[in-house]
């Protein structure tokens, strides 16, 4: 999960303001030096925290505020609109468009992880429809061809480059033309980097960025340098365009705040932060969305775009008539498991989900938890379903657990290769999910319509809080902070896309 470390810190920070019995002067106070505390571990520059601090006390004057102002939300508005201010550059990156051939080049040091973006940024690309294709530009390092081809190939993106060509200018023209020609509609340049700033690498960037004109300059930066960010990204600004920056590497240490604040100060909008080694592993970086994941309030709008990319609309009417019947069977939750492992890295999607702190799953837990979901599929592999009919009762299709006896259990560990008491932990999890499930039992028509007054009335906080375990209730922020996300998801329009309600 990105940054856990420094999100968890300033969630509870906020938690435990929250939880004292008078909004006080010191009450205010505590909860700032926390905050500070976390964003200077974080290797935020002094400055910028320290301006935040002074900026936040000046707008929360508590001495002003009226009786019956609700001061929690007025001091969590004013923490969440300095770290945004912090983050921001305040001026949006140039986007591709569609229709029109758009060449995006990389820059950046060795070792930042350039060429593993360049891959990661078409693969992104190439999922939402685009035609990408990669140049390898870079003739310095060895095996850089080698390893861009590697990439292209898993990820089926067509390539270029040369094994005896030395000059990286005529490399990426030639690569250029070749898929201008192939109606390519985003030609991404990998350049070479070097171990430290010097003029021959600037002297080349320089070299094919008139050559190929590209649209956009990407500056890659590995996020383990810290608040020395800043001098690299004004180097490479100063030598080409530099239009946005890809921020790499942040996972697992704790300088990420740094690279971030520090690259928003040279005005060089950040566009996505690299997560870990996978594809998928790359995120979009919107400021505010950001700031609200990491303070523990959620990202419900990039939640329900990533159901909507997992989902098929053709698929989103049959799984309406499942909900509004609320018959729950083990297909259902079989489906549901993959689309969750479809969405990405468990972390990143439970961090949109408000009420959900940074570090409810710690990077070590994600792949423990996405494991166990792996674990659960291999075992309801083993089920009989519609195309085995030797034994009378279908279990995917069964939704009455009772008929689920022991001795079906030892067929299902053993066709499995699982023990059997993680067959039945399974079991405990389908009847937990399965309960969360018939609450919500009726709604979907509702949805359906988009009559989401009704919705909202009709579902119950109370009978949901049952259905929760008790840790993702508290993670909610307990029955209030549930009625809270329940009135904000019954009121958007993400919801009724997500049931496929509103106007079309």
């Amino acid at each position: 999960m990105v940054l856990a470390q420094l999100g968890g810190s300033i969630s509870r920070a906020i938690q435990q303001m929250s939880n004292a019995t008078v909004i006080d002067e010191k009450a205010l106070n505590d909860c700032l030096n926390e905050i500070t505390r976390a964003l200077l571990q974080s290797d935020v520059q002094f400055k910028l925290v320290r301006d935040m601090q002074t900026n936040i006390k000046k707008i929360v004057n508590l001495d002003d505020l009226a009786a019956g102002h609700n001061k929690r939300k007025i001091i969590q508005q004013a923490i969440f609109n300095e770290l945004c201010k912090m983050l921001d550059p305040g001026k949006p990156s140039f986007t591709p468009k569609k229709g029109k051939t758009n060449v995006v080049m990389f820059v950046g040091l060795q070792g930042s992880g350039k060429t593993t973006t360049c891959t990661k940024y078409a693969y992104y690309h190439q999922k939402k429809g685009w035609k990408p294709a990669l140049v390898c530009a870079d003739t310095f390092r060895a095996g850089a061809f080698d390893q861009l081809k590697q990439n292209a190939t898993k990820a089926k993106i067509p390539f270029y480059g040369s094994y005896t060509e030395s000059d990286p200018v005529k490399i990426a023209v030639e690569g250029v033309e070749r898929f201008k020609e192939e109606n390519c509609d985003l030609i991404i340049v990998d350049t070479s980097g070097r171990h430290k700033q010097e003029a021959s690498l600037f002297e080349e960037m320089r070299q094919v960025s008139e050559a190929t004109r590209p649209d956009l300059v990407i500056f890659v930066m590995d996020s383990s340098i810290g608040q020395a960010a800043f001098d690299q990204a004004q180097a490479f600004k100063q030598s080409v365009a530099v239009g946005a920056v890809i921020i790499t590497k942040m996972d697992g240490h704790a300088k990420g705040g740094g690279a971030l604040s520090a690259v928003a100060a040279t005005k060089s909008p950040v566009i996505f932060i690299g997560t870990g080694e996978h594809m998928d592993e790359f995120e979009v970086f919107d400021v505010k969305p950001f700031v609200s994941r990491l303070l523990g309030m959620g990202d419900l709008s990039g939640f329900m775009d990533k159901i909507k990319e997992v989902v098929p609309m053709d698929q989103q009417p049959e799984l309406l008539q499942k909900l509004s019947e609320g018959n729950f069977t083990l297909r259902v939750m079989y489906e549901q498991f993959q689309n969750l492992l479809k969405m990405g890295p468990i972390g990143q999607v439970f961090s949109m989900l408000p009420g959900f702190s940074a570090d409810l799953m710690p990077k070590g837990h994600e792949k423990e938890g996405q494991a166990k979901i792996k674990r659960y599929m291999t075992m309801m592999d083993s089920m009989t379903n519609q195309g085995n009919t030797r034994l009378p009762v279908l279990e995917l299709d069964n939704s009455n657990p009772k008929l689920m006896n022991e001795s079906r259990m030892m067929r299902i560990a053993r066709g499995s290769g699982r023990p059997l008491r993680e067959v039945m932990e399974l079991f405990e999890e389908y009847k937990r999910i399965a309960k969360a499930w018939s609450n919500m039992k009726g709604l979907g028509k509702m949805a359906k319509k988009g009559d989401m007054s009704s919705l909202s009335r009709n579902m119950n906080a109370q009978q949901m809080s049952k259905a929760l375990p008790p840790q993702m209730l508290k993670q909610f922020g307990g029955m209030g902070g549930l009625q809270n996300l329940m009135k904000q998801m019954g009121s958007g329009k993400d919801m009724m896309g997500m049931f496929g309600g509103g106007d079309k």
